[in-house]
């Protein structure tokens, strides 16, 4: 080895451990859910059951069950593999909860979680929102839930009819059908795995829904349903309920 590549390799090493601390410093929270989603397992879990989800029926929590006294019930049947906060994108915070319910395209219904208006705008193939005037953990302020991946690959519509595009402000009640779990990516011909996303997505203080990509503007949905659904302190395995206190 010559003295330059003597001197270089310090260099180098120096740049090295710099350039880990600064993607710390920027992306630390994002770096850490990212590997946490694939150390704990859930990555694994998710796989297995979209493989084989008949010997993972012990995973599937019911349609419309409720946690306690938790305000909503789970709109659709299945297995809860990513939480709010999971990570399975380099650098991108999961804003929600994704449900597999484990069947083909269009055969999981999927219910309102609680009552509100429903929105599902002119360009949306897959989308719902609901608007609950009155959020019920808290009262004076007004929050919105985003349900997506209500298509099959191509994009045709799994939603019902009841709620064509361009609808605006639809009085829904808790449990009533919305449509049916699909596995349209946004790209037709591209599909993901069928399941339901749904998050909770706060408002913007004037009346209107904040954008869902970014999880800043949603929030963490375990105790609407009573469960820990945050992957930041969720356990390692399947949902359940919260003890009673």
């Amino acid at each position: 080895m010559n003295a330059k590549t003597t001197k270089t390799i310090p260099i180098l090493l120096a740049v090295f451990f710099l350039a880990v601390l600064t993607l710390s410093l920027l992306f630390g929270n994002k770096v850490n859910a990212y590997f946490r989603t694939w150390v704990s397992g859930r990555n694994k879990a998710v796989i297995d059951y979209i493989r084989a989800p008949q010997d993972h029926s012990d995973w599937e929590l019911e349609a419309l069950s409720r946690c306690s006294d938790a305000p909503f019930v789970l709109p659709t049947h299945g297995f809860i593999g990513y939480l709010f906060n999971d990570s399975f994108t380099p650098l991108k915070l999961h804003t929600g909860l994704d449900i597999f319910g484990g069947k083909q395209v269009g055969q999981t219904p999927v219910y309102a979680p609680y009552d509100g208006f429903l929105t599902r705008e002119l360009d949306w193939k897959s989308s719902l929102i609901l608007r609950i005037p009155q959020d019920p953990l808290d009262p004076d302020q007004q929050v919105w839930v985003y349900m997506t991946h209500l298509a099959d690959p191509e994009g045709n519509s799994l939603i019902e009819a009841a709620f064509p595009p361009g609808t605006q402000e639809a009085a829904v009640k808790q449990g009533d059908l919305l449509g049916y779990q699909g596995n349209y990516s946004g790209y037709p011909g591209s599909p993901t795995g069928i399941h339901l996303h749904i998050s909770i997505v706060r408002d913007d203080g004037e009346g209107k829904y904040l954008n869902e990509l970014h999880i800043e503007n949603t929030m963490d949905p375990s105790p609407y349903f009573g469960m820990p659904l945050n992957a930041a302190s969720a356990l390692k395995s399947s949902p359940v309920c919260l003890p009673l206190q």
